[in-house]
């Protein structure tokens, strides 16, 4: 059993994390980049650019000597496992761990960052069983809305979509509401504290979902029109949140029928409790913890003892 080093550099947060894999214990050094008050998200240059400056900061943050104890490295060099997937804020993390495993003589692998969230929710939620068997999972973010269906594929995992969203991810319509209302990006943890201290919801608009599949170009336009008839920030918060858990809930409800399958959730958006509880109670979802919901390294380190063969 040994020590493992994962890096991601996403469109979002520069991270670094060590998984060990005897114990389960890891430890993950994450910082969100900084986007310009007004703006919703950042140009990949600009990104690729902070993760330079980040990454040796976040590492300073694991303990002194960690790589003298190094099994392997893993990072995310790209943002899903399919053919002519590519993001340049990818190169920053991808390159330094590689030449901290050729430093050390030690493996690098490569894996996705969409790998590396299922992984590291598997391992949040005591499910990491699930990676050798089939299942569904939601990977639910700021740039991303897709309802996957996995199943094992060499040593790691396959995920096909299977549904989710045809235009507006989830993330970018609930950071369109907090730009709407003032907030700063990313909005996700702003929107739901004050959805939470909503006590006039409104009647939220249902997109239609058909073969687990929706549009939420139609929802934007409802919060804008609701904003501007004078509804409350609390009530415009409730109401945007409202409208992607019932997009996501009718979606999972027609997989599940469809397959039979358990769902595991992954992302940013997953991490709010409105929206777990709902999946939970009518689904059992399984969810990460919420340094675990959001982009981290950890499932990359985790990815890298599982291609090491000290993991199932």
């Amino acid at each position: 059993m040994g020590r493992f080093f994962g890096v991601d550099t996403s469109n979002y947060r520069t991270s670094a994390a060590l998984f060990d894999s005897e114990s389960g214990e890891w430890h993950n050094a994450g910082r969100l980049l900084e986007v310009p008050a007004g703006r919703i998200g950042l140009r990949q240059s600009d990104a690729l650019f902070q993760h330079v400056q980040q990454l040796p900061e976040r590492i300073a943050q694991l303990e002194s000597g960690f790589g003298e104890q190094l099994t392997a490295v893993a990072a995310s060099t790209r943002p899903r496992a399919v053919e002519g997937s590519y993001m340049p804020c990818f190169l920053a993390g991808a390159g330094l761990a590689r030449s901290i495993a050729h430093a050390r003589g030690i493996p690098f692998y490569e894996v996705s960052h969409q790998q590396g969230h299922l992984a590291a929710a598997a391992l949040s939620a005591d499910a990491l069983h699930l990676l050798r068997e089939p299942f569904l999972a939601w990977h639910l973010s700021g740039g991303t809305t897709e309802l996957l269906q996995v199943q094992p594929e060499g040593a790691l995992f396959s995920a096909s979509i299977l549904g989710g969203t045809e235009d507006l991810a989830a993330g970018q319509l609930i950071d369109r509401a907090g730009k709407l209302l003032g907030l700063a990006f990313p909005s996700g943890a702003q929107l739901e504290q004050l959805a939470d201290a909503c006590t006039q919801p409104e009647r939220p608009f249902r997109p239609k979902v058909s073969r687990c599949r929706f549009s939420l170009s139609g929802a934007q336009n409802k919060i804008e029109q609701l904003h501007r008839n004078g509804a409350s920030r609390e009530t415009v918060a409730r109401y945007a949140i409202d409208i992607v858990g019932s997009a996501v809930m009718d979606a999972t409800r027609q997989a599940v029928e469809q397959t039979g399958l358990p769902v595991l959730c992954a992302g940013g958006v997953m991490s709010n409790r409105r929206l777990q509880q709902r999946m939970h109670d009518a689904f059992g979802a399984k969810f990460a913890e919420p340094t675990l919901s959001g982009d981290n390294a950890v499932g990359a380190a985790v990815l890298a003892a599982v291609l090491s063969g000290e993991l199932l």
